[in-house]
């Protein structure tokens, strides 16, 4: 295991602008959003809607990726997707969602989700996850990835490169008719092979015009996970394995999620349109 020194907060940058004629969600300014109450299941216009906010949200996050390194801050990360989001039309999603400050989340190490970036600096060995969601078009495209920063450890390394292939099995196991539960089924039984644990308290979710509909998407084997998915569905899978405990702690911001034994944890997600056999990625760049 990795020896980096734990994660401190550091301090925030000025809140970003966005340009007045990028329309807003509708939650951008209130404590928070409206609860959905629409169909999970998509029209078609809905559906093309999501593919061009999903290649702009994986385009955004490509383009803060190419900056990862030693030395650069995740602030960094964040001017640099702000700006490819808001120069293409698109609104930053996180941007003032029930008060989160920023246009994207940076999880370093033993954070799990919704890191806030800040004046933290990357260390050579240390892992990024950069989660990414674009607004255009009254619709969310959302996707993350977990990033290598420099030299990173064989045990770090190996924990990345199995979270991305436990997303893709569990993008491969969704079938119209088929329960919502078979998505953690898939993703917690590869996960045991290698020890990890698998985060229980964050889930995938649904999407479309709401950025969380209200449908959950379990990561591991829920008996609850019971919704039948059906083509047309929109939903996002996004698995956290942990290298230790799957139990966390949060930070005094009421955002950044931290494994309770400080282990270090990986994600990767996409947003996903069921079709009459199985899955499209909307989130591709």
């Amino acid at each position: 295991m990795s020896g980096q020194s734990l994660l401190v907060p550091g301090e925030l940058s000025p809140t970003r602008s966005v340009p007045g004629n990028i329309r807003r969600p509708e939650y951008v300014g209130k404590p928070a959003p409206t609860p959905y109450t629409g169909p999970e299941v998509q029209t078609p216009e809905t559906i093309e809607a999501m593919r061009r906010a999903g290649r702009i949200a994986a385009r955004a996050m490509a383009e803060a990726a190419k900056l990862i390194a030693p030395g650069v801050t995740t602030d960094e990360l964040d001017k640099v997707a702000h700006a490819y989001m808001c120069d293409h039309g698109a609104y930053p999603s996180t941007l003032g969602y029930r008060g989160f400050p920023k246009s994207l989340c940076t999880s370093v190490n033993e954070v799990i989700c919704h890191g806030i970036p800040d004046s933290t600096v990357l260390r050579d060995g240390d892992i990024v996850n950069l989660d990414v969601t674009a607004y255009i078009g009254g619709v969310h495209g959302d996707n993350n990835a977990t990033y290598l920063v420099g030299d990173v450890d064989e045990e770090s390394r190996l924990l990345v490169e199995r979270t991305r292939e436990s997303l893709d099995r569990a993008i491969k196991a969704v079938k119209p008719g088929r329960q919502i539960n078979i998505i953690g089924r898939v993703i917690e039984s590869y996960a045991k092979r290698f020890g990890y644990g698998v985060v229980r308290d964050f889930t995938g979710h649904g999407i479309n015009s709401s950025f969380h509909s209200g449908l959950i998407i379990p990561h591991y084997d829920s008996p609850h996970a019971t919704t039948v998915i059906q083509p047309g569905m929109t939903f996002t899978i996004e698995p956290m394995l942990t290298l230790g405990t799957h139990e966390y702690d949060m930070w005094d911001d009421g955002w950044t999620v931290v494994t309770k034994d400080r282990r270090r944890t990986a994600q990767f997600e996409h947003t996903l349109v069921v079709t009459e056999t199985g899955a499209e990625i909307l989130t591709l760049p």
